[in-house]
């Protein structure tokens, strides 16, 4: 089991320099990271099986007693979040090999890659506030790297953008832990569960609750601080911005249910109204963005703002079925966003172009392709009985339940939005007639063309497995909702028996 627990991050650091040695061999470099990845998603999803049977599982790095030593810990939510990355990991990797970009592979794009997913694993994984700032660090290192490789204009304007703006998130990140050490002396999360449920000084505590909500929501990208993410995730290659749609948010969301349900348990009085306007206005701003927009990645950058405010409602209302919601809408919407910017790279290689108005007739010319981009596009906007359907209907259903009969209005409308986005989408890419003049790549064929639908597939299987299977699967986001909420077990696992208050 100790295994299983550190794989997710030890595997990933042991291919990427693997990765490194073969740093001449391009083809030695695409075997180890697919290898790897799909080698990474059987440990994950063997990770969660063991959690949901036995329980919590925690380990202290060099046997120092928590909260003193480095803890990590496997919950249901943070096993959950680790075979979702895998699984988008290993459909990237898969994609890339297809991409075929020579001159990025010779300049440590696997690594770059691996050690990404590295830190996404740390972040989802770690039991102290500390080390989650060092797993953040550790992809953003890696991220803008990998935003920047190729040292194209474009893709240098949308990394400074991005890196500017991280980089505040960082220093908040990290003023924030200072004040909660210097307040109560800890920053294991489980130790500040019972330190901080302690404390008598209320007013010190909200301050530093704003102070992680801001610096985890320009991670996550919540209004208003989300206006880097659509000026830089549609830069880099389709790989990469399918790779940042698909995680690198939601490593901010996962971090914000984490506190917000660990730590800093919502104030009825004050943090959580602020949470339900915070999620109504990123639902809005995403969604009319996404409708002014042309570009084919840009619409879908929008998209990622939009619905990153579904997840923030769950965590809003704070009840058991709004936190389960949230949790299968993760799960749902990381395969479904990851899907529709990998059928955008193809549609990018097939013509040169994301622009709308340059493209056109893939209906007729790539029939599967546009079946491919039909399943996670219907998923996106709440279409039964895909998984996006039941994502939002969990959603509409607590927030009904808790009365808050404007937010779920709000929700409702902005779905209809996303949908008039995605059939704007297809009526310019794939249903109009091709402009004149427009030919298709004649390298996207064969092999190539395989490795690069291939992925594509297996995403779109797993949303419509997703939705055809959606009671087990909400079953056990609804048995991660209530661990969350019900952080006893979570103490005694890291802390020993007695420690949970």
């Amino acid at each position: 089991m100790n295994t299983l627990l550190v794989a997710p991050i030890l595997l990933p650091l042991f291919l990427a320099i693997l990765a490194l040695f073969a740093a001449r061999s391009p083809r030695a470099q695409r075997v180890i990271a697919v290898g790897g990845t799909a080698l990474l998603t059987v440990l994950s999803v063997l990770l969660l099986l063991r959690v949901r049977a036995e329980g919590i599982h925690a380990i202290q790095a060099g046997n120092w007693p928590a909260p003193f030593g480095i803890s990590l810990v496997a919950d249901l939510l943070g096993a959950i979040m680790v075979v979702l990355a895998s699984v988008t990991g290993f459909a990237v990797t898969v994609y890339s090999v297809g991409a075929a970009e020579t001159a990025r592979e010779r300049h440590g794009y696997y690594p770059l890659l691996l050690v990404l997913l590295m830190g996404v694993n740390g972040a989802f994984l770690t039991g102290d506030i500390f080390n989650l700032y060092v797993w953040f660090e550790v992809m953003l290192m890696a991220s803008f790297v990998l935003l920047a490789l190729g040292g194209e204009k474009p893709q240098i304007e949308g990394a400074v953008k991005y890196v500017a703006l991280n980089f505040l998130s960082s220093a908040l990140f990290l003023a924030a832990a200072g004040l909660l050490y210097g307040a109560v002396g800890t920053l294991n999360m489980a130790d500040l569960a019972v330190k901080i449920g302690a404390e008598k000084e209320h007013g010190l505590t909200t301050v530093m609750a704003i102070l992680f909500l801001t610096a985890f929501g320009i991670k996550a990208g919540i209004f208003p601080l989300f206006f880097w993410l659509p000026a830089s995730y549609h830069t880099p290659p389709p790989a990469v911005s399918a790779l940042f749609a698909g995680l690198l948010t939601k490593v901010g969301v996962y971090a914000m249910i984490r506190v917000f349900t660990l730590i800093f348990p919502l104030e009825e009085d004050f943090t959580q109204p602020m949470m339900i306007w915070l999620a109504a206005f990123t639902m809005v701003t995403g969604v009319l963005g996404a409708a002014a927009q042309h570009e084919f990645r840009r619409i879908l950058s929008f998209h990622i703002v939009s619905q990153i405010g579904y997840m923030i409602m769950g965590l809003a209302l704070f009840t058991p079925l709004a936190i389960a919601g949230a949790i299968f809408y993760i799960m749902h919407h990381i395969l479904v966003k990851t899907n529709l910017f990998l059928v955008a790279g193809v549609v990018h290689y097939l013509r040169g172009t994301g622009e709308l108005k340059d493209l056109g007739g893939f209906y007729t010319a790539r029939p599967w392709l546009a079946i491919l981009f039909l399943v996670p596009a219907f998923s996106l906007a709440g279409i039964p009985p895909l998984s996006g359907f039941f994502a939002k209907l969990t959603l509409i259903v607590a927030g009904i339940e808790a009365g808050a009969y404007p937010l779920v209005a709000t929700a409702l409308g902005v779905s209809l939005l996303t949908l008039f986005s995605m059939t704007k989408i297809w009526g310019e890419v794939f249903w109009k007639a091709a402009p004149a003049g427009a030919v298709d790549a004649p390298d996207v064929t064969g092999a190539r063309w395989n490795r690069l639908v291939a992925p594509i597939a297996l995403l779109a299987a797993c949303t419509v497995v997703i939705g055809l299977s959606a009671g087990p699967l909400f079953d056990l986001a609804t048995e991660a909702a209530h661990q969350v909420l019900d952080p006893a077990a979570y103490i005694r696992a890291v802390l020993g028996e007695g420690a949970a208050p």
